[in-house]
């Protein structure tokens, strides 16, 4: 996973995820990315690549990533 995390700076996401993540993770702060790259960040984040994309496990959130663009697809909590 160290090529994810040495691009990390590439991280984005769409406004349509913007509002997906804020939802589902029931954020009040407008620098989504900004959170989940923190989240990433996080020595105790489990990175995983299945497929076309990156899965990023931490607390109970689980934040997908395509591992071409670097897009945040979504995020969401796990119960």
């Amino acid at each position: 996973m160290k090529e994810f995390l040495d691009n990390i700076d590439k991280l984005h996401t769409t406004q349509m995820g913007i509002q997906r993540i804020k939802n589902n993770l029931n954020l009040t702060t407008e620098e989504v990315v900004e959170y989940c790259k923190e989240k990433i960040m996080q020595d105790n984040c489990k990175i995983t690549k299945k497929g076309k994309n990156y899965y990023c496990k931490i607390d109970n959130i689980i934040i997908t990533i395509n591992s071409f663009s670097y897009t945040i697809i979504t995020a969401h909590k796990v119960i």
